[in-house]
């Protein structure tokens, strides 16, 4: 088990289809965009299209992300990032909490740009 203990998690609303939400999340061209560094080049080994969820996981550290998209009731999409990587659980959890932010504004972008 890392530093952390368990992974670390965040939670943003999005008002955007839960697919759109789930294609930014995934689309290897927007990574950098949200991402922490350290999970750049990670490759996805886990994708769930049907669960809207998704995991990378990079080379030779401990880094290790999974995004999970789910429909809310008024249209829009709830997003969970879970992060585990060797650093203590209060710096992993600022961490995550900036990359959904990250992950939000892409979503945001990827809508005014369609």
């Amino acid at each position: 088990m890392t530093a952390a203990e368990v992974p670390a998690s965040a939670e943003r609303g999005v008002s955007a289809p839960p697919e759109v939400a789930f294609g930014t999340a995934t689309d290897p061209d927007r990574r950098t965009a949200w991402m922490p560094a350290p999970l750049h080049q990670a490759r996805r080994e886990q994708v769930s299209a049907d669960r809207l969820q998704a995991r990378w996981r990079a080379t030779g550290t401990s880094w290790a992300a999974t995004v999970q998209v789910y429909a809310v009731q008024a249209g829009g999409a709830m997003m969970r990032l879970e992060l585990d990587a060797d650093l203590p659980h209060e710096e992993l959890t600022r961490i995550a909490d900036e990359a959904l932010t990250g992950l939000v504004d892409a979503v945001t972008d990827n809508l005014n740009a369609g």
